[in-house]
């Protein structure tokens, strides 16, 4: 008998081991998938962008946006379909303002009319000033999004992490990593957190993960170095910044870009 209690004791504990970690199954790439899924079709949720739905599947905004035709500023709806299983000839077809395709158009409920206010948290890129809120084109200029140890670092395994982990202590503050406009603000990422993605050129984004406060809404234009949260654990099993960069919808590792300590 004290044989038998002490194996389910065993099994009990490494249960628990498993269940803490087992918030961060995005953030090793085995749900935000290194590869870009082509089969499928996402609804659209509350809360949700056009980017946030590129980063979660492996695309690049621009190449999804394109093949379900929708047209900028990448305003999308709750109910919308975005279709990710798309024969190539609909993938290369021109993108029009005037028409959605059939796998793009926002489901009849959902569909918000002139004089309805859209239904909350469309696309960030929908700002009312778009010229003033639309990163720079040109070479993005790195710096830190925060102080503190890298305790864990990119990783071009299946199921290794797809940026980097830099420790703190809760609310430390979290800086943008380069100018540019917030493009999400949310939860909606599982084992992201509290998440801001923000857009610096057509083909760089960064994301920041975990955090306590999220200090910026979507459409804020941000400067470098301005804090934009502070680091909690949100997600996650410990006090940390998952900060990742990605390339043409692509995650590359951070510290080829960031400057050196």
């Amino acid at each position: 008998m004290r044989g038998i209690a002490a194996i389910l004791f065993l099994v009990l504990m490494s249960g628990c081991s498993a269940k803490n970690f087992a918030p961060v199954v995005d953030i090793y790439g085995q749900d935000a998938r290194q590869r870009k899924v082509t089969s499928g079709t996402h609804h659209v949720r509350e809360g949700e962008t056009l980017y946030s739905i590129a980063w979660r599947y492996g695309w690049d905004y621009r190449e999804l946006a394109k093949a379900n035709r929708i047209p900028a500023p990448f305003t999308i709806y709750p109910g919308q379909r975005i279709s990710l299983a798309l024969a190539s000839s609909s993938a290369t077809a021109p993108v029009t303002s005037s028409k959605l395709s059939s796998a793009s158009k926002p489901a009849p409920a959902a569909k918000p009319s002139p004089a309805v206010k859209p239904a909350p948290k469309a696309s960030s890129t929908a700002s009312p000033a778009p010229s003033s809120g639309t990163p720079v084109a040109g070479p993005v200029t790195w710096r830190w999004p925060a102080s503190g140890s890298v305790v864990e670092r990119f990783s071009n395994a299946s199921s290794g992490r797809k940026g980097i982990a830099i420790s703190g202590r809760h609310n430390s503050p979290v800086v943008a990593a380069a100018d540019g406009r917030v493009v999400y603000r949310g939860s909606g990422l599982t084992g992201y957190g509290n998440l801001l993605i923000i857009k610096h050129s057509e083909r760089w984004l960064s994301a920041y993960a975990h955090n306590d406060k999220m200090l910026v809404k979507e459409g804020d234009t941000v400067k470098a170095g301005q804090q934009v949260a502070t680091m909690g654990s949100s997600g996650t099993f410990r006090t940390q910044l998952h900060f990742e960069i990605r390339k043409d919808g692509k995650p590359v590792d951070p510290m080829q870009y960031l400057p050196k300590q």
